[in-house]
């Protein structure tokens, strides 16, 4: 990770075929195609690939999720379930329906809690939403559990852990909707983009017709097409399509790299007793696109993280100190800093965050560091950067 590391004559090919004919839209202008279509073939790759039934591309892993709970029938005044620590993308997706996003603590996992999910069920809950944060899965069987009991959805963010399985499962296909980001720092990479995926033939149909202001992509005539519910403009152009097809044909490679260096580097971190290592659920594999572990304390993280940056270990995340992707620094969403009008139902909802602490979270994210697996490194520079990476922690312990 990230997938642009490994640009080459694979994309360029995929990318000169849409100049070649000049048809950057996914609809429409059959005739100049010569028979290239990008986006779809994206579609078909990825359900391959996933082992999921259906994939419908958008134009990033935000709209992805803004998708997924619109089909699990998320809208004005309901709550999803989110965990406190992800991706700023996660509430804002939520809100964009005019829904409020529950945050709750995480565990060892670094995803949800269940029974912090379970306490945080109201009549109102529409939605459990785990995020796989940095490559590994929350105890799905539980939260899964959990949403059958109060007839909730269970829709997968694993906009950061293409390629990551659980029991035999690729991640996102879990739930009854999961959700990808290929933006530019993903395992895979369009540029910009991202697909919601599902199993549900009916969520497919309607994923179709939302993303694309609502066409029904009957016959083959767009201007004749009918509109049977509104929709908006969520689709990925071909050029982006283009880019992602070279690059999810190359998936199984790309965490076979991922693995290799994410080996080295665990196993020398192993031999110091003091650190120890996210839980990933029984049956789960990580994607192998970030090592995550935990340290004593957070004076002794924060020695660490500075002495990384100091010797030259880049990449390596405390998120406790984060702004992007950790309540604690959520200061906009605490005090609803919008450029527009909040609706009376989301402000109450919300006024929760200005009281909620989220003890058992700080003590995670407090302790843990977050190290991106990069492709392009050589085996050498792995292990280079494995004996600095223990000098670092030693000298900090």
């Amino acid at each position: 990770m990230p997938g642009f590391e490994r640009f080459g004559k694979l994309e360029r090919k995929e990318v000169e075929d849409v100049l070649d004919n000049g048809v950057l839209m996914r609809y429409g202008f059959d005739a100049m195609r010569n028979g290239h279509y990008k986006a779809q073939s994206l579609e078909k790759e990825l359900q391959h690939t996933l082992q999921v039934k259906h994939a419908q591309l958008v134009t990033n892993g935000t709209a992805a999720v803004s998708v997924a709970l619109a089909l699990a029938g998320v809208g004005a005044g309901d709550e999803v379930i989110i965990p406190c620590f992800t991706f700023v993308a996660s509430f804002e997706a939520v809100m964009m329906l005019g829904a409020i996003p529950v945050l709750v603590d995480i565990d060892d996992t670094l995803t949800l809690n269940p029974e912090a999910v379970k306490q945080a069920i109201t009549p109102k809950t529409k939605a459990i939403m785990p995020v796989h944060m940095c490559g590994s899965m929350a105890d799905l069987d539980a939260l899964k559990a959990i949403c059958t009991a109060n007839n909730l959805k269970l829709v997968e963010d694993a906009c950061q852990a293409i390629g990551g399985t659980y029991k035999g499962k690729y991640l996102g296909t879990y739930g009854d909707l999961g959700c990808f980001s290929f933006d530019f720092v993903k395992t895979i990479t369009c540029g910009e983009g991202g697909a919601v995926v599902t199993n549900n033939s009916d969520y497919a149909v309607l994923a179709d017709q939302f993303t694309d202001h609502g066409h029904d992509h009957i016959g083959n005539d767009r201007g004749a097409e009918l509109h049977p519910y509104l929709g908006y403009n969520f689709r990925i152009s071909e050029l982006s399509a283009a880019v992602g097809l070279a690059q999810v044909r190359r998936l199984k490679d790309f965490i076979a790299v991922q693995k290799k260096h994410y080996t080295i580097l665990r196993e020398a971190l192993s031999t110091i007793p003091e650190v120890t290592f996210r839980r990933v659920p029984e049956g789960g594999e990580e994607s192998y696109a970030f090592l995550n572990f935990f340290l004593p304390d957070l004076e002794t993280t924060r020695k660490v993280a500075a002495s990384f940056k100091d010797n030259g270990v880049d990449a390596c995340f405390h998120y406790y100190d984060n702004n992007w992707h950790y309540v604690r620094k959520w200061e906009h969403l605490t005090n609803l800093k919008s450029i527009y009008p909040i609706s009376k139902e989301v402000k109450e909802g919300m006024s929760y965050l200005k009281t909620k602490t989220f003890t058992a979270s700080d003590n995670y994210i407090g302790r843990n560091l977050s190290c991106l697996i990069k492709l392009s490194w050589t085996e050498d520079q792995v292990k280079q950067r494995a004996q600095l990476m223990v000098d670092a922690i030693n000298r900090s312990l």
